[in-house]
């Protein structure tokens, strides 16, 4: 069997979602590590202040890049950006180039999807329902296609607590879904989406189930494989450890609680955190498009991309390894100092809330408005809480994903690529927890909000004076109180006199057995 390097060779490649966080590291791997790759055609819609190859260009000028460029000065030559609407009939492409695709391309990655979990239910459905159809359009009319490589969600169908790997009956018609929505209003679409998604909880999860039924009805002519990745995070090692470019999923909640803002998170401790890191997604994806294409299989091979199963890790120890990782690396300017309290409990929960974000954010606020600034961290809580609600339904539950495909997909590559060290290794088992978190946490200071290491030793000085602040705020507090219940209480009186009293009995006891010693 050939390898994957080899069997990418000269082979023309188109990328949607290039623009986002599975596209552009997808991207650059495989130019990286498929350096004899003829093309890759990237799909990228106009935004109103930047054309496409504008956003190409600045995607392949950061950091992701910086090895790609080292090592292939000229990598830039290899792709070509094509403006594209992947909602619109025939991609809203022109003649010319929509010939030139459907004579030259053998291998699809579809990558585009809208990933926001508050999604109104027509957008979403445009995005990751009907645009998958329009390309699939596009691709049975390919005259040289080998693979179409679709990436979903390990949480398609998350309304079950086993998933195997296979693509399971949609939970309403794609077809009649999208021809509904287009003759009904705004509020009429609201008003039945909670009764559409049932048990899933958001829109996302819904709309890539549906994904999911469209690709494996309107493909079945073409050679199709679908990778389910769960909460993908930061690089394990590729192009290098702890890469992260986005606030999204836990990155942003990470930041929060190295800040020392999210101080209390509704969360089950033993439920598992199924993190999969970037490169394993991608080099996953790589090797299945690989082997559909040189084997192919006669059903649609779907990956469970997680790591539960295999490798399982859990949310309490997400939340040590973060506080412990701040606190060794703190973040600049932070807030409180970092600290976490996941509960499960509903009343707990918000009395946390109210005690630990809400009071000292209102007590900010305030003294930002006396010293004639603008308040801001009322807005930050309520923006950090609406996320927390997002994610509530993630880190209260778990799941199981059968991963027989993936397992099998492994023993396919070469010894070499099996290796920790291997060029598409993806084998979670592996994976050593404890340095990942440091890796991604240290990630999200260097590449998300652009802090140098060599501004560690302030900001563990701000650390230290906001835990001697701290210390004495409570120190005060306590005495105000006691002094309070003093002044009010007999009782509050004879206790304070009782202990007192046996401290200075302790005292004397332990001065007099010194002097007996000597």
């Amino acid at each position: 069997m050939v390898s994957i390097p080899e069997y990418y060779e000269g082979k023309n490649i188109l990328l949607t979602g290039a623009t986002g966080f599975v596209g552009k590291v997808l991207l650059e791997k495989l130019l990286r590590s498929c350096p004899k790759v003829k093309a890759v055609y990237v799909l990228v819609r106009k935004k109103a202040n930047q054309t496409p190859e504008a956003r190409i260009e600045e995607i392949t000028s950061c950091k992701l890049f910086d090895r790609l460029r080292e090592e292939q000065p000229d990598f830039k030559e290899k792709i070509i950006v094509v403006v594209s609407e992947l909602t619109e009939p025939e991609l809203h492409l022109s003649k010319p180039i929509k010939d030139e695709l459907i004579e030259c391309i053998n291998i699809v990655f579809h990558c585009a999807a809208t990933v926001r979990f508050n999604e109104t239910l027509r957008d979403a459905v445009q995005l990751n329902v009907v645009a998958t159809q329009q390309l699939l359009s596009m691709a049975r009319q390919m005259r040289n296609l080998e693979v179409f490589m679709h990436v979903s969600t390990a949480y398609a169908y998350c309304n079950r607590k086993q998933i195997e790997e296979v693509v399971y009956p949609p939970p309403v018609d794609p077809k009649k879904l999208i021809d509904s929505l287009e003759w009904m209003d705004d509020d009429l679409v609201n008003e039945i989406t909670p009764k559409l998604l049932g048990k899933r909880p958001n829109t996302y999860t819904y709309t890539k189930a549906l994904a999911e039924s469209v690709v494996q009805q309107e493909g079945a002519e073409l050679n199709i494989a679908i990778v389910r990745p769960s909460i993908i995070g930061a690089s394990w090692k590729e192009p290098f450890p702890g890469w992260i470019d986005n606030f999204n999923g836990p990155s942003g909640i990470f930041i929060a609680a190295g800040k020392g803002i999210l101080r209390t998170m509704r969360a089950s401790n033993d439920a598992l955190a199924d993190l999969v890191p970037i490169d394993v997604v991608v080099n996953t994806t790589l090797a299945a498009a690989w082997y559909s294409a040189i084997n192919r299989p006669r059903k649609v091979m779907v990956y469970n991309c997680t790591t539960g199963g295999t490798n399982p890790f859990h949310w309490s120890e997400v939340e040590y390894h973060v506080i412990s990782t701040f606190k060794r690396n703190p973040l600049e300017q932070a807030f409180r100092r970092p600290n976490v309290n996941l509960t499960s409990n509903h009343l707990l929960y918000h009395y946390w809330i109210a005690v630990s974000h809400k009071a000292p954010a209102f007590l900010y606020d305030t003294y930002l408005r006396i010293t004639g600034r603008s308040p801001r961290m009322m807005k930050t809580i309520t923006r950090l809480h609406k996320s927390m609600v997002l994610l509530e339904y993630f880190t209260s539950n778990s799941w199981t994903w059968s991963t027989e495909n993936m397992t099998m997909l492994m023993n396919q590559l070469t010894p070499e690529d099996r290796k920790a060290s291997g060029t598409f290794n993806f084998d979670v088992r592996q994976l050593h927890w404890a340095e990942y978190m440091e890796n991604y946490c240290l990630g999200t200071k260097k590449y998300v909000l652009n802090e140098e290491m060599s501004g560690l030793p302030a900001a563990r000085k701000h650390l230290n004076k906001l835990r001697n602040i701290r210390y004495g705020f409570n120190t005060i507090l306590v005495i105000l109180i006691w002094r309070i219940f003093i002044a009010r209480s007999q009782m509050a009186r004879n206790i304070w006199y009782f202990v007192v009293s046996l401290c200075y009995k302790f005292l004397s006891y332990f001065r007099a057995s010194s002097t007996m010693r000597y």
